[in-house]
């Protein structure tokens, strides 16, 4: 069997559907959505899009805690289908959860100590484990990270997701910029739409800073 696992979209419709499109040319049998879905620009328009592919979804913390902005944009109806979702989900022995099997919350990055992978792994005997939240492609054994669709930290303006199968296949599909950077400037989204352009689609974040800012929020909460 192998699946596409689509993370972390964020309300990014262009780079959504130019993966879509990737995905309808990848011979997968199944659609996985790791959560953190909606919680961006264009959530309607995303959940428009997830709504018309046959796919199956495990819950972020998005999902979980939805703002006022957000639920107003959705409606009630498409934000409590949302936060039903499973918080894992098991296919041909991989468990697919959105940071952990545990939690929705835990931080794990390709930096992160031996220790914290085998907590998040305690008690869980699958093939892989595939995950999202921390928006960067990594494999460390059996933990897979896919990536993020709509708000990845790859060094790179594109969109990330992989395939699951006998083994990983990490994939990277161009979109859209100009399109994109006009959707979220027309948008009416509260959280920074001038410096998400600047900082994520006209410039790309770096691997490198962002692991090590995930893991500085580790250290400054331990």
């Amino acid at each position: 069997m192998r699946v596409a696992a689509l993370y972390d979209v964020h309300g990014m419709r262009t780079p959504l559907e130019a993966v879509l499109a990737d995905v309808a040319r990848a011979d997968v049998d199944a659609i996985v959505f790791g959560g953190d879905i909606f919680c961006g620009p264009l959530p309607r328009e995303t959940y428009e899009l997830v709504r018309s592919d046959d796919a199956q979804f495990v819950r972020g913390n998005c999902e979980r805690d939805t703002d006022e902005w957000l639920t107003e944009r959705l409606g009630a109806e498409a934000v409590e289908w949302a936060r039903a979702w499973p918080t894992t989900l098991e296919l041909e022995g991989v468990l697919y959860c959105h940071a952990t099997p545990q939690s929705e919350d835990p931080i794990l990055t390709e930096a992160s100590a031996p220790e914290r992978f085998e907590a998040a792994l305690r008690g869980v005997d699958a093939r892989f484990v595939v995950a999202g939240h921390t928006h960067i492609q990594f494999r460390r054994d059996r933990w897979v990270n896919a990536g993020s669709v709509g708000m990845p930290y790859e060094g790179a303006v594109a969109a990330f997701w992989a395939v699951i199968g006998d083994d990983v296949e990490f994939r990277r599909t161009e979109f859209d910029v100009e399109r994109t950077i006009a959707e979220v400037e027309s948008s009416t989204w509260p959280s920074g739409r001038r410096e998400f352009v600047e900082e994520n689609l006209r410039a790309a974040p770096s691997r490198r800073e962002a692991v090590e800012w995930f893991e500085s929020r580790v250290s400054a909460s331990a």
